[in-house]
């Protein structure tokens, strides 16, 4: 396993959670009890990150696209994510987890918008691990929204540079990801950091999101350990 005193640590790492369905339908169960043992996951996930000192850790929790689906299982994962923010706040504020949300919160309501500006107000100071939760996220409508920023902000196309561009984005202030991790067998990005993804390493794994461990976050670690970052360049 990685031993962060030997191996490089990512400092940022973001995981796209996929197959709750599959790992629900394999069991004769509905898909809501997919996305249930996926929320526990998640829980095992943040500690893993805590334990090999990770800094940021973001999870593609409810897509743009996600709206789409049926509206009982909307409302299963809209139920989910109020349920988990209520039982989970608590001992995440404790461990010093801080809390950050990346999306169309708006599109929740005002209820769930508010809770969860009030989880990222209580959990602002905390610094041991940030926890990026992308909720109803879209890589593509990010950079049109950021572009209407820069638009509404007076910025000449001449002072325009990558830099001040990625301040207008939902991440401003968040280092890109160093590795991205998907679950479930599935090799694609689906429209998940498109700006932020440039350099990022990324590792596809067949293991379903609800049986992904603490071994297999170490493993993808590992991966991650013996890989060589060029960033473009070529080695000398």
């Amino acid at each position: 396993m990685a031993d962060a005193s030997s191996h490089p640590v990512p400092l940022h790492v973001a995981i796209i959670m996929d197959g709750n369905g599959r790992w629900a339908a394999a069991r004769g169960l509905p898909r809501a009890a997919g996305h249930r043992e996926g929320a526990r996951a998640v829980r095992r996930v943040i500690e893993a990150a805590v334990t090999h000192g990770v800094r940021y850790l973001t999870l593609f929790a409810f897509s743009s696209e996600n709206w789409q689906r049926p509206a009982e299982e909307v409302q299963d994962l809209t139920f989910l994510l109020k349920h988990y923010l209520r039982s989970e706040l608590t001992e995440l504020h404790a461990e010093g987890v801080q809390l950050r949300v990346i999306g169309e919160r708006e599109r929740f309501g005002p209820v769930l918008g508010r809770e969860l500006a009030e989880a990222e107000a209580q959990t602002a100071g905390n610094c041991r691990l940030t926890l990026v939760l992308a909720l109803s996220y879209g890589g593509r409508a990010e950079i049109v929204a950021a572009a209407r920023r820069v638009m509404a902000s007076g910025l000449k196309p001449e002072e325009l540079t990558e830099q001040r561009f990625a301040g207008f984005l939902f991440t401003a202030g968040i280092p890109d990801p160093d590795l991205v991790i998907r679950t479930s067998g599935e090799q694609r990005v689906s429209n998940f950091l498109l700006w932020q993804l440039a350099y990022a390493e990324i590792l596809f794994t067949k293991v379903l999101w609800p049986d992904f461990s603490p071994g297999d976050f170490a493993l993808a670690l590992d991966e991650y350990a013996g890989r060589e970052r060029r960033f473009g360049a070529r080695p000398v």
